[in-house]
């Protein structure tokens, strides 16, 4: 599941390269026509750089998030994909077109890393462990800061993952 899709993201950016440009529908903050940037902002990158920095990381975390149905994989994916999307569109800067798949990164590693302590086992607390050392740097993206970087998004997918954990045993 987790190559389908990050593939799916490489599927959008060759389709971009071939035809047009897509970024206009990413999350435009507190606009009608930002509102579908929350389902769709996610498969858009901004290059390949950008794609690449994205894919690694989200392939690694959803082979985690996967590997346990205690997560509740879906349930999970779908709410931090919504969640930090609609922050995003609520608190973003207005003006700014937010792309990418770094909220929802965010939000699995805050996810995985809060899952671990939440769910009391042994394989999630491994998970956490691993995760943190691996991916706990990004946490510095939530921090304002100048520049293309949506670090409103990266809040928001925090807090998404975060809050979704807390609430497994729900």
């Amino acid at each position: 599941m987790s190559l389908t899709l990050v593939g799916f993201l490489y599927l959008v950016k060759a389709f971009e390269f071939l035809f047009f440009p897509l970024a206009q529908y990413g999350i435009l903050p507190r606009t009608q026509v930002g509102l579908r940037g929350i389902l769709w902002s996610p498969f858009l990158h901004a290059n390949m750089a950008h794609l690449v920095a994205n894919s690694i990381p989200l392939f690694v975390l959803l082979i985690f998030l996967f590997s346990n149905s205690k997560y509740h994989p879906w349930r999970t994916l779908f709410f931090i994909w919504i969640a930090s999307g609609l922050g995003t569109w609520l608190i973003g800067r207005g003006g700014a077109v937010h792309i990418g798949a770094s909220s929802i990164i965010l939000g699995l590693v805050a996810f995985l890393i809060t899952a671990g302590f939440c769910l009391r086992s042994w394989g999630s607390a491994l998970v956490a462990i691993v995760v943190f050392f691996c991916y706990g740097g990004v946490f510095w993206g939530v921090l304002p800061q100048p520049g293309p970087v949506s670090w409103e998004g990266h809040l928001c997918g925090m807090i998404a993952g975060f809050f979704t954990a807390r609430n497994l045993r729900r």
